[in-house]
């Protein structure tokens, strides 16, 4: 008998993790999901998790900063650069670094859905995913040393900023899931509504 390789969702749906199809992938299942997946393996200061949802509206509000003119398109894309940690879950660096190929696979095929789904090439041109993880580092940086526990030396070390860039006038939110994925998906709808404009 063949293993089960689906997730149930709450909206009902079932994702196959191994063949994913952007019909099976609802925005109200990733803001719930992103919203209860703490990043950092729950190990953060403060009274509740800081969550992927969070995370990824942090980056998705670097990313604009950097460059005020990017296209909402490509806004949408930084906001969902987690999703498929909304079925997969958040894996620290190291333990994605030792899983190797399987799991960066299995990542990429839900990501590529993600993206069919809400309008975005399959693969995020590689130019826009060099700005995006630009912005993910520096998010990783500001959590590392605001919530994480690691020194300021620490962060220099393993989360480098790039030159000319600070984290000044950013700031970590830690909210309820709830509110957390009220705001995913209010920024969500903004970003549709400006595509669809």
């Amino acid at each position: 008998m063949a293993k089960r390789a689906w997730q149930r969702m709450l909206s009902g749906r079932r994702l196959d993790l191994l063949d994913p199809t952007p019909m099976d992938i609802e925005i109200e299942d990733i803001a719930h999901g992103l919203a209860f997946v703490a990043r950092w393996n729950g190990q953060t200061r403060g009274d509740w998790a800081y969550t992927v949802a969070e995370h990824s509206l942090l980056v998705e509000e670097i990313l604009t900063r950097l460059d005020p003119g990017t296209h909402p398109r490509w806004q949408l894309a930084a906001l969902l650069h987690d999703a498929p940690e909304y079925v997969i879950g958040d894996m620290i660096s190291p333990v994605k670094a030792a899983l190797g190929r399987e799991y960066q696979d299995m990542d990429a095929r839900i990501a590529a859905a993600v993206h069919r789904r809400f309008g975005l090439p399959a693969v995020i041109p590689a130019a826009v995913r060099t700005q995006i993880k630009r912005a993910d580092r520096i998010s990783a940086r500001l959590e590392a040393v605001g919530i994480a526990g690691f020194t300021p030396a620490e962060a220099e070390r393993l989360f480098p900023l790039p030159r000319g860039v600070s984290t000044e006038g950013l700031s970590l939110r830690l909210r309820p899931p709830a509110e957390t994925r009220a705001a995913f998906l209010a920024r969500f709808e903004a970003l549709m509504a400006r595509l669809d404009g």
